[in-house]
């Protein structure tokens, strides 16, 4: 358990608000999730939701008030413990619940928290946050939530903290008009029906980030196939708008090559209990664990483009492959802080070089993942501020992967590489965890020294600038732009032949066997070269 931030202001001037939502606060500390029970209405004519979730917990210590989080203009209606109704406080987006007396540890106790409101309207999902309500082409409503970084407690209450995940799961019952169709997280338990209105009922047996629970509302159509993987047969569920079927049916072909390619790479899915599902959503796509939600028009390609500018990124469909990396990388292994949000998305950034690696050879994979380069912008480290739910710079996508793919070629073993990714989602099974138990993970199993690569690239903007010159058949060479100590060796081509050199801050010479004609920096190395006269 990470330790409690004070809640006061800090240099950067972030609020007590900031602190409240992103902090392990004393009355989060004390108690530790088991299980959600959310029911949800949906009223797609008024844009509102009226609802409840019961929260099963475990007292880790005696305590009496709980932090639940729930942001206007949705309202806490009333909360109830052991059928009593029970008072609570309100300060901004955090209500505490105070209860009658103190809980000994030890104790597992619920209480259930009544909400209900007009949520907050996504203005540009997935990135802003929120609910979208569209209408599909015909004309009927087309309904999803998307939350990461805004935070779940933008629609429902809950412990808005990715530190704690509810050990046994989620249970969703989800009622929509009849004439519409519910998707949740996990696998579909029930249905039921009234003269208007129809239930579906969800469930999620699998710990699960709060972020990743979703609602998905539409006309909806079903198809399924079972892929036999490394743990057995899978269930793989496709939820589209009724028009897209056909379409849908071609495209999600690639869904089985992503599971074939990063079950080889990462190691076995982690939620067959729970199914794997792609839903369609009028949004471009989200990582909402078991029900990835799909928004990408059925094409390759990032909306049909490619974004390495090699072509290489038209060989997939972008949101089926990057979306569905993340089950692995943020549903697996979650943060647990924001500020760690590069292992969510550096990672899965990875994926993609990955997918290519595996079904169309290294020398493709290596292209595109090089080629997403000129995406970064080296404005601000990709690590955060902890406990201030402040994530870092988006470079955590595109740089992240870079830094996994040099790290890579300082492995030199690609089978040795894959181990280590697969005993990753090992050690770390459906557990939240900082980016320094990965690094120490992944420098322990390379059985490298790595603290002043993860400081250069994960907490700096400092891109490593290899200075060298040629003096007939020796290279004089040194780094500039490093932290203390940074000693990454590289590559380097010396008349078209591959050799190590080993740069340091200081000056050194490494002799050649013949005149040095020409001199080039490998580029699977995240370095800047430079050439002096």
């Amino acid at each position: 358990m990470a330790l409690s931030i004070p809640l006061s202001l800090s240099a950067q001037q972030f609020t007590r608000q900031d602190s409240l939502r992103g902090s392990i606060t004393p009355e989060r500390a004390w108690w530790d999730l088991q299980k959600y029970e959310l029911a949800v209405q949906v009223f797609p004519e008024t844009q509102k939701i009226s609802g409840k979730n019961t929260v099963t917990f475990t007292a880790l210590q005696k305590g009496k008030v709980l932090q639940i989080d729930l942001q206007p203009p949705m309202t806490i209606d009333r909360v109830l413990f052991e059928g009593k109704e029970l008072d609570y406080t309100s300060e901004g987006n955090a209500h505490f619940l105070q209860l009658p007396s103190p809980i000994k540890k030890g104790k597992r106790a619920q209480c259930t928290i009544f909400f209900s409101g007009a949520p907050r309207v996504a203005r540009r999902a997935p990135w802003d946050g929120g609910f979208t309500w569209e209408t599909d082409s015909n004309g009927k409503p087309f309904i999803a939530t998307a939350n990461q970084g805004i935070g779940a407690s933008i629609w429902w209450p809950n412990k808005d903290h990715p530190y704690d995940e509810p050990d046994e799961g989620v249970s969703m019952a989800i009622t929509v008009p009849q004439e519409l169709v519910a998707v949740g997280n996990g696998r579909l338990r029930k249905m039921s029906y009234t003269e208007t209105t129809q239930t579906f009922e969800w469930e999620v047996v699998n710990p699960i980030n709060n972020y990743g629970v979703n609602i998905n509302v539409g006309d909806y159509v079903h198809f399924t196939e079972t892929y036999e993987g490394e743990q057995g047969s899978l269930l793989m569920d496709y939820w589209v708008l009724r028009d897209n079927k056909e379409k849908a049916k071609d495209q999600f072909k690639q869904a089985p090559m992503m599971m074939e390619a990063f079950e080889h790479w990462f190691g076995p899915y982690p939620f067959y209990e729970d199914s794997f599902k792609l839903v369609e959503v009028p949004y471009l796509g989200m990582e909402h664990q078991s029900s990835v939600t799909y928004g990408n028009q059925y094409m390759n390609g990032y909306l049909g483009s490619d974004l390495s500018g090699t072509g290489w990124g038209m060989k997939f469909d972008f949101i089926i492959i990057h979306e569905a990396g993340h089950e692995w990388f943020a549903n697996n292994i979650t943060n647990s802080d924001v500020a760690d949000m590069w292992l969510h998305e550096g990672f899965t950034a990875y994926s993609e070089n990955l997918y290519l690696d595996y079904h169309f050879g290294k020398e493709a994979s290596a292209a595109y993942v090089i080629g997403t380069r000129q995406r970064i912008a080296n404005d601000r480290p990709i690590i955060g501020t902890y406990g201030v739910n402040k994530e870092g710079s988006s470079d955590m996508y595109y740089k992240g992967a870079n830094i996994l793919h040099t790290l890579r070629q300082l492995i030199e073993d690609d089978e040795k590489w894959r181990r280590m990714l697969r005993g990753l989602n090992k050690t770390f099974y459906h557990q939240t965890v900082s980016s320094e138990d990965v690094e120490n993970y992944l420098s322990k199993q390379s059985g490298i020294d790595l603290t002043e690569f993860w400081q250069q690239y994960l907490r700096t903007t400092k891109i490593p600038t290899l200075e060298y010159q040629v003096n007939g058949d020796e290279l004089k060479f040194r780094y500039t732009n490093i932290v203390d100590g940074f000693d990454m060796p590289v590559i380097v081509r010396l008349n078209g032949t591959e050799t190590w050199i080993y740069p340091t801050s200081a000056w050194k010479t490494q002799p050649w066997k013949a005149t040095i004609e020409s001199v080039e920096v490998k580029e699977d190395f995240y370095v800047l070269p430079k050439p002096l006269k």
